[in-house]
């Protein structure tokens, strides 16, 4: 069967509840006013506001519950455009007068969420802003997924910096080991109000529970506890500072039992009772 070509295009919509699933192309998704949930058949995704997905070709789900419209912008990439771009980038004027349209290959990303900087922010918004004004197809509209695909291939080759700092010998086995502990990472992010194994947290990474907690704080510098710990008080924040909520419903939604084991492990990180951040909180607002 002859594959149908595919084409740079863009989703943006607003939804409450959504759900989908089957074959997507390379892609990023970028969401606001809340956050999707993404399975793949290589791990789980939670994707914020502040951060975004990147995902190769192949099969997934998406899925949206909550309790506000959240905002999508999703960005699909035609077959071999980030080798394209790739070429273009590094290529000496020569090789592009000479040969402008050589086949570099293709390009396989790491399936993760990533910070969005500031760089990429500012492209994203300026297309969600000019997007009704451009005609598909057009050099303006194309010149954006450009644009877009040289950030992402800027991130791309930052994270083999991360990727050297492991200790393995041969660069296929520190890209593998990467690919993993960064599926163990997207899991805590995804599930990190919900109360947690080591075991199933190195069991979705497809490593033992040592070898993960090793890897892991070589790549970010805090063992799996803390950043679920530093999720869940970036959270409780988030949460305390909006008032609708009070300490009870904020316990149960951030994965603890009862209040009291909230509020010791929220004085122990930020020094503040959550009354009594919520109290500053209050304050600061009408200074």
């Amino acid at each position: 069967m002859k594959k149908i070509d595919s084409s740079n295009f863009v989703l943006h919509a607003k939804s409450d509840h959504f759900y989908w699933e089957g074959m997507g192309q390379l892609s990023i998704k970028t969401f606001s006013n809340g956050k999707a949930h993404y399975k793949t058949d290589k791990g789980f995704y939670a994707v914020e506001e502040s951060r975004y997905l990147l995902l190769n070709e192949g099969p997934y789900t998406i899925s949206i519950d909550e309790t506000d419209e959240v905002e999508s912008f999703c960005i699909f990439f035609k077959d071999e455009f980030p080798a394209e771009v790739f070429h273009s980038l590094k290529a000496t004027n020569n090789v592009l007068l000479s040969d402008p349209y050589k086949d570099t290959g293709s390009i396989r990303f790491f399936d993760k969420t990533y910070h969005k900087n500031n760089t990429l922010s500012s492209q994203l918004e300026t297309f969600k802003q000019i997007l009704p004004s451009l005609e598909l197809g057009s050099v303006g509209y194309e010149e954006q997924f450009h644009k877009i695909m040289g950030s992402i291939l800027n991130e791309h080759f930052n994270t083999y910096k991360e990727i050297e700092s492991l200790h393995a010998i041969r660069n296929s086995t520190r890209e593998e080991l990467y690919r993993r502990v960064s599926i163990a990472h997207d899991y805590i992010r995804s599930y990190y109000n919900e109360p947690l194994k080591l075991d199933e947290v190195a069991k979705a990474a497809c490593l033992s529970p040592n070898h993960l907690l090793r890897t892991y704080s070589q790549i970010y510098g805090r063992t799996p506890h803390q950043h679920i710990s530093l999720f869940r008080i970036q959270k409780a924040k988030q949460l305390l500072a909006e008032l609708d909520h009070n300490m009870t419903e904020i316990s149960f939604e951030l994965g603890f039992q009862n209040p009291v084991s909230f509020s010791k492990m929220f004085k122990q990180h930020v020094g503040l009772s959550p009354k009594e951040y919520r109290k500053k909180v209050i304050l600061d607002k009408t200074l």
